[in-house]
């Protein structure tokens, strides 16, 4: 798959308790990755970060509690600035690669450079890096095609597949673009595959699709589970849109960091392809199921309102994560509701300051980015 020789330094990188960079790392799942690295290894960590995605000031303070002195470095920066990606990139010897764009409006151009040209720009500065760092995203489970409603049918609070012993979306197949926004991570997913084959860069993406869990704060569109829990401990009302029998994957926050942590430390073996994280049908649910969850383990009760179905939600998605759990050994440990439990614990312990408004900063050498996945 690659030289002996980069096979042996991804090996050695996979093992070392050096410099750590996570691009997006004041976000959801960065913040949490970087949190790790800091409580369990001898790691430094860097951190880059516009600090645009809502919560991203409240998450940068939390890890900075967390490092000891000399540990821990942040450059406020944003992923198409060539020259602040290469500088952070300058020392590491493993990269995660974690933005994801936040907008309130559609705005093409902006997620496609983010996505297109970010990515290119972090891919570039490892391919320089004379450490030859491994690259390690975490893509989105919305570039494959969504399942045909001839496939699917309504069965209790669900859709459920047609097809008997369905075991799940492999990573063969097909894929489609069916917004701007899944175009964009499409075309960043493809693109990072192909740079990693070209530029014998060791590369692993990571498709996930529902990432739920403790620092993810809430604003308008994302984070769909977090939304719900938050909204049932308010008593406020909750909106389904459509049916509400729409399934998803649904992974802890701290399963994908321990994903992440897998497929580092099994490079030599793994680069080169993406694959799909998640955590089949026991880590499934619709959106009424999730909210019967919700309210049984919260012990609330919820006023439910219907408005029509979102243009391009899909009916059903699990993922068949078959092929990396074979290669790897990872499994999900925390169950649908423990991550019910630890999002409720964060509410809690934020005392219900959990929604930030979108903010759009001043863009100084592209300054007003994305953020981490």
């Amino acid at each position: 798959m690659f030289p002996a020789e980069l096979r042996e330094t991804m090996a050695t990188s996979a093992n070392s308790n050096g410099h750590i960079l996570i691009t997006g790392g004041a976000g959801f799942i960065g913040a949490n990755l970087a949190a790790h690295f800091l409580a369990a290894t001898n790691s430094r960590v860097t951190v880059l970060d516009n600090l645009s995605r809502p919560g991203s000031d409240a998450n940068l303070a939390w890890v900075q509690s967390q490092a000891l002195a000399g540990r821990f470095r942040f450059v406020r920066a944003d992923v198409r600035s060539v020259s602040a990606v290469r500088e952070a990139a300058n020392q590491a010897c493993e990269i995660y690669h974690l933005i994801n764009h936040c907008a309130d409006t559609a705005n093409s151009q902006s997620e496609f450079d983010v996505h297109v040209n970010g990515t290119l720009n972090v891919l570039d500065a490892a391919r320089r890096s004379s450490l030859r760092p491994p690259v390690l995203y975490v893509s989105t489970a919305k570039v494959y095609e969504p399942m045909p409603s001839n496939m699917l049918k309504a069965e209790g609070s669900r859709f459920v597949p047609v097809e008997p012993g369905f075991r799940g979306i492999p990573e063969r197949a097909a894929t489609e673009a069916d917004s701007p926004y899944v175009c964009w991570k499409g075309l960043a997913d493809r693109q990072f595959l192909e740079y990693g084959r070209a530029h014998e860069v060791p590369v692993i993406s990571l498709r996930c699709d529902t990432v739920a869990g403790p620092r993810q704060f809430e604003n308008e569109g994302h984070g769909w589970v977090s939304h719900l829990v938050y909204s049932i401990l308010a008593d406020k009302p909750v909106t389904v849109y459509g049916s509400g029998l729409q399934v998803r994957d649904i992974l802890h926050v701290s399963d994908v960091v321990n994903a992440l942590l897998a497929a580092r430390d099994f490079c030599p073996v793994i680069a080169g392809e993406a694959y799909n994280v998640g955590g089949g049908a026991s880590h499934t649910a619709s959106v009424l199921e999730m909210i019967q969850w919700i309210e049984r383990t919260c012990h609330r009760r919820v006023s439910v309102r219907h408005a029509a179905p979102r243009a391009g939600d899909r009916a059903f998605y699990m993922a068949d994560a078959s092929a990396f759990r074979r290669l790897t050994g990872w499994s999900p440990r925390r169950s649908l509701q423990h991550t019910i439990r630890d999002i409720a614990a964060f509410w809690h312990a934020m005392h219900g300051q959990v929604h930030m408004p979108v903010r759009h900063p001043r863009r100084l050498e592209h300054r007003g980015l994305p953020h981490a996945a």
